[in-house]
């Protein structure tokens, strides 16, 4: 059944990650073939906070921006999404960048980090007052990308996690493992992922997430057993975990994709939605998050599971046709293409 586009009965959900300023070549040019670079913010859970936003949730982003000239565009940037920014907290050091080159054909895009001693990485852990950060919230999301910044952010990251549990505030956890964050410095990932999903309800992981955790790795050849497989080992470990949700993708190329996605509940419970093609892609990055948080609308607005994996799915699809980090689709967005599938034009 597709949803009513109505706006669902508000959650309150707080994201805690680094904003970042990212330069992108423009159209499929090579980084800095010309002069030229494209402009934009993002970051992953920032980019869930501005779809819920646009999904009628109070979506209440925690994060650190430069006290200067590119950290204040960065704020008016996030006002405009309409998620609530009163927790952005401005302070002295510079503002993290990535660099983005576009594939094209058979060459992948690249992202390249400039984010060591950003003002987010630099901040102390106990200059959040979680407690009174939380106050109000229904969730916490995080992602992996926040721990993976450097010691304070990933101090910072456990201590709300914890303060979550300890507020009965419900917390989401985005795998996101970015090898070359954690190489930068000493964490341990392996624990840090365990810490993290023994706090949390839901969990947008795959196998490769899990077995991180875990340290084991199943051999099943088909990638739905071995998902489901790695989702049961999750259940038994982390007893607070009731669902599993993750995307399937098989790449044809830099421009063309077939998205698929899976969701695992701890009552047994799954849903599979097999993979759709998806030709000329706009821009990938994002999609991930975007899932999350239609996944999270579903499960905020009561859909049967069904229902909540196809709005996800859907959500992110509308995210590879969007430019930038941000999702720009509203609840009738989404239904509206959950009903029809196509791509005519509307009159």
């Amino acid at each position: 059944m597709t949803p009513a586009p109505t706006t669902p009965a508000p959650t309150t959900l707080v994201t805690f990650g680094e904003l970042m300023l990212r330069l992108g070549a423009p159209a499929r040019e090579r980084l800095l073939q010309s002069a030229r670079l494209v402009a934009t913010f993002g970051g992953a859970e920032a980019n869930v906070a501005a779809s819920l936003a646009r999904f009628g949730h109070d979506a209440r982003l925690v994060t650190v921006l430069a006290d200067n000239a590119l950290g204040h565009a960065a704020l008016e940037q996030l006002r405009m999404t309409g998620m609530d920014v009163s927790r952005v907290r401005l302070a002295p050091g510079r503002m993290g960048l990535y660099f983005l080159t576009p594939g094209a054909v058979m060459t992948p895009t690249e992202v390249l980090y400039d984010r060591a001693g950003s003002a987010f990485a630099e901040a102390a852990p106990d200059s959040y007052d979680w407690p009174a950060l939380l106050a109000g919230a229904d969730w916490l999301h995080l992602s992996g990308v926040t721990p993976g910044v450097g010691p304070l952010a990933c101090r910072a990251a456990l201590d709300a996690a914890d303060a979550a549990v300890e507020a009965g505030v419900r917390l989401s956890f985005d795998g996101n493992y970015r090898s070359r964050l954690w190489a930068a410095w000493d964490g341990n990932p392996a624990e840090v992922w365990r810490g993290l999903l023994q706090r949390a309800t839901v969990a947008f992981v795959n196998d490769l997430d899990i077995a991180l955790a875990l340290g084991e790795r199943s051999d099943e050849a088909d990638i739905i057993a071995r998902r489901r497989s790695a989702a049961r080992c999750a259940f038994q470990a982390f007893p607070r975990l009731e669902t599993v949700a993750c995307t399937l993708r098989e790449m044809d190329g830099a421009d063309a994709c077939a998205l698929g996605a899976l969701l695992f509940r701890r009552d047994g419970e799954e849903v599979v939605l097999p993979p759709r093609r998806l030709t000329h892609i706009v821009d990938r990055i994002g999609g991930g998050d975007a899932f999350a948080a239609g996944v999270l609308h579903g499960l905020f607005s009561g859909m049967g599971a069904h229902e909540t994996l196809d709005f996800g799915l859907t959500a992110s699809i509308l995210k590879h046709a969007t430019p930038g980090d941000f999702n720009r689709a509203r609840v009738a967005d989404v239904a509206a293409l959950m009903a029809h599938g196509g791509a005519d034009v509307r009159r």
